[in-house]
């Protein structure tokens, strides 16, 4: 039954891959499957060690790198607090380097200015630059280049 020691074999790699993170120990488990899967079917040894180094070089050298580079990419849709910078917003009260307030999405927010030596006066139109917790970091549109 050597198909069964390579479904223990895969399944060792399997949970090292759980611990690591590495994808490399993962791979190795999907081989090391597929040499249960050619074991099963009845091929001889030299046919699983095969179909084992064939598994994991494919892995190792096809799968992973495109893997690795799309969990590379940061992702194209900003959710959440990220999906508001960029935006433009009203300001509803004078905002300066430590306090303001803007409307934003439909919503009000507390505002502080990008560059400490601005105050924007309420009424005036801002970019929000980034967000910090609950308040937005702004920036005027007149000024921006």
């Amino acid at each position: 039954m050597p198909w069964f020691v390579w479904l223990l074999v895969a399944a060792a790699l399997g949970a090292a891959e759980a611990f690591t993170l590495t994808l490399v120990l993962g791979l190795m488990a999907g081989a090391a499957l597929v040499a249960a899967l050619v074991a099963g079917v009845g091929i001889g040894l030299f046919g699983q060690l095969v179909a084992l180094t064939a598994a994991a070089a494919a892995g190792l050298f096809l799968i992973r790198p495109v893997v690795l580079r799309h969990m590379a990419q940061q992702p194209l849709v900003r959710d959440g607090s990220d999906a508001l910078i960029g935006k433009r917003a009203q300001v509803m009260q004078e905002v300066t380097a430590t306090r303001g307030l803007i409307k934003l999405s439909g919503e009000e927010w507390s505002a502080r200015a990008f560059d400490e030596t601005l105050v924007i006066p309420a009424g005036a139109w801002v970019d929000v630059m980034e967000i910090e917790g609950a308040t937005a970091v702004v920036y005027p549109r007149e000024l921006l280049p």
